[in-house]
């Protein structure tokens, strides 16, 4: 493989080469006299503002960008989440939502230009910082560093997407102005100035000598210091609880001449599980952009729209303790995860108006939402007992547990069973001794659920059976860390777990393709099978529901509420829209894009329930979102 990925190489050097007096008359460029852009000829001052295509359905991807560039935007800023792309090592997919080419016609139809940035790390509270998990097969390897194999896997990637992305520069004849190197590297241990220098030529050679290229680090001297290269224009992120000249002042300290970039102004932040909404107030975005704008800064506001982290693709943090990223990307933008135009918009666009012509008309409105009620649900059965039908492949045989990535199984879940070792006729304490549990596990005895395991909080509980018994330890990987020294975040068992005085041994592990079964049809295929639980049945432990909902001829946004359940994963017409848990809280809803709906056939609706579901089993469609509702820890 290395040997092909070099002569590919090699022959674009050759193409770029041969090819420069085929270069168009554009150009974009930094004049280091007059401190500004140059675009073709003339200065240039960008507003832009961040928009993901990974976390916005590719049917409302035009309905944005319009909305984006109505507020007064001449540019987007974009990351490219590598792992979205080549999920599995040597499988590329740049079609449907991922068609990273067909999102740059659409802005370049629209009339924005693009600041893009495609790593290989892209943080982006995304899973594992968008790096592939295939990565991790490598036990040694050193990530976002000079390592060999990482290197050789960049490398790779790259030698796959940059010829892509070369049509699209601006003096290509495209839209895209600037192009990131790697994202905030000052901030990660390693500080590895090879590997910076690695992609400098890599870049290079595939979108050649003229491209703009540029690094994004941290309002401080340590970030700025590890984190820029001499040949990559150095910019500076920063929100508004920071001094914007003295924040300046050190972009300045790097970067002498050129024009004052700040590549992240945060109009919003994220969430986490069981932590309150954050919000960031209109009036100091207002007042801290405008002073931007009036120094003659380029500025690019994080985000603008955040959109959805669907499926499995939110990211986690680890600071004192593992947390992880919730299923809403809302961010509190100006656009917000439905991309509705809210009040912090529209502030945004005067100010605008006050430096550049905005153009004229009225603003997209909204699209259109609907409460299409409460659809009851049907129990389908419990996770261990359906192993047929979702773990396909049978099981893995092992004497100790296996990581997800030993399995091959970098998302979602996987199912760990053994037997009782002896009699437990007193609750025994199952342990966790080196906080391996990566990163919430449910147990159950003979289908009868015990208890839980999490990560950095609970490393406990209490089991009782008889000896062969079946024990079953499903475990959930809810995203790895994205930012920080510890991506290299490992999920599954990742030690022996004690049960008593006995190391419990002889696993049948069995990855779960819960997605594939789904989106195959399943459990709605054997809907008429299925009986109503008995009155007094509990709910426990995880199990999967099904139920149907008709659209009266709709296709609208809604938002799905589950009160009363406690935490799983919902799919809507075999689509994964990503994790609930309202137990914790902040968010309440799960955003369903109304594209994704039928306005002809009935509408399934299945949801993996991992801790324990209402007796009434009822969730509801209601036509706005709640995402700031904090409940006691669960």
């Amino acid at each position: 493989m290395a040997a092909g990925v070099f002569l590919f190489l090699a022959f674009n050097l050759v193409f770029l080469c041969t090819s420069g007096n085929q270069v168009s008359k554009r150009s974009f460029s930094i004049d280091y006299n007059n401190n500004c852009f140059i675009k073709d000829g003339k200065t240039f001052q960008y507003i832009s503002g961040s928009i993901h295509y990974s976390r916005v359905p590719r049917a409302y991807w035009r309905d944005r960008l319009l909305k984006m560039y109505m507020t007064g935007l001449n540019a987007i800023q974009v990351y490219v989440p590598w792992n979205f792309h080549e999920s599995t090592e040597g499988v590329y997919n740049f079609t449907g939502d991922r068609d990273l080419v067909h999102f740059l016609d659409l802005a370049n139809q629209t009339g924005l230009l693009v600041i893009l940035r495609p790593g290989p790390y892209i943080c982006a509270e995304w899973e594992m910082g968008g790096l592939p998990a295939w990565l991790l097969q490598k036990p040694n390897i050193i990530l976002r560093s000079a390592d060999a194999e990482y290197l050789q896997a960049v490398t790779n990637w790259f030698a796959v997407l940059l010829p892509k992305l070369k049509p699209w520069l601006y003096i290509n004849g495209g839209n895209i102005i600037t192009v990131q190197v790697e994202n905030e590297y000052g901030s990660y241990f390693a500080c590895d100035y090879n590997y910076m220098r690695h992609l400098r030529t890599l870049f290079r050679l595939f979108l050649g000598d003229q491209t703009v290229l540029f690094t994004v680090d941290g309002n401080t001297d340590k970030e700025m210091t590890c984190g820029s290269l001499g040949g990559l224009y150095a910019t500076v992120d920063f929100g508004t609880d920071t001094n914007v000249k003295e924040a300046f002042k050190r972009q300045r300290r790097f970067e002498p001449r050129g024009p004052l970039v700040n590549s992240e102004f945060y109009t919003g932040w994220l969430d986490h599980w069981g932590d309150p909404h954050a919000m960031v107030g209109t009036e100091k975005i207002i007042r801290v952009l405008s002073e931007m704008l009036v120094l003659g800064a380029n500025v690019n506001m994080y985000m603008f729209e955040g959109g959805t982290n669907f499926g499995y693709w939110n990211g986690a943090d680890h600071d004192t303790r593992y947390r992880s990223v919730v299923t809403s990307y809302d961010y509190d933008a100006p656009l917000s995860e439905a991309g509705d135009p809210t009040e912090k918009l529209l502030a945004i666009r005067e100010v605008i108006k006050m430096f550049r012509d905005v153009p004229t008309g009225p603003m997209p409105p909204a699209t259109p939402k609907y409460a299409y009620g409460f659809v009851t649900l049907k129990k389908v059965g419990e996770v261990g007992s359906l192993l047929s039908i979702i773990s396909p492949m049978g099981p893995v045989k092992s004497q100790y547990p296996l990581t997800f990535e030993q399995l091959k199984q970098y998302y979602g879940y996987v199912l760990y069973r053994t037997t009782l070792p002896r009699d437990l006729s007193e609750p025994t304490p199952l342990i966790c001794p080196l906080n391996g549990i990566h990163d919430r596990a449910y147990v159950s005895v003979n289908g009868v659920y015990q208890g839980l395991l999490e990560r950095d909080i609970t490393l406990v509980t209490n089991v009782t059976g008889k000896q062969g018994d079946t024990l079953d330890i499903l475990v959930e990987n809810m995203g790895r860390v994205n930012f920080g020294s510890k991506i290299n975040d490992y999920k599954g068992i990742l030690s022996n777990l004690i049960l008593g005085q006995d190391v419990l041994t002889d696993w049948n592990i069995y990855p779960l393709d819960i997605d594939g079964a789904i989106a195959g049809g399943w459990p709605h295929s054997v809907n008429a099978k299925l009986k109503p639980p008995a009155k007094k049945e509990e709910l426990l432990g995880p199990t999967f529901y099904m139920g149907t909902f008709e659209s009266n001829g709709l296709t609208w946004d809604t938002f799905l509420k589950l009160h009363e359940w406690t935490k799983g994963q919902v799919w809507i017409n075999g689509i994964n829209l990503g994790r609930y848990w309202p137990a914790r809280g902040p968010q309440q809803t799960v955003y369903v894009p109304g594209p994704q709906l039928s306005s002809t056939q009935t509408n399934n609706i299945t949801i993996l329930e991992l801790e324990g579901a209402p007796t009434h089993l009822r969730a509801l469609f209601m036509d706005r979102p709640l995402l700031n509702i904090t409940t006691s820890r669960s």
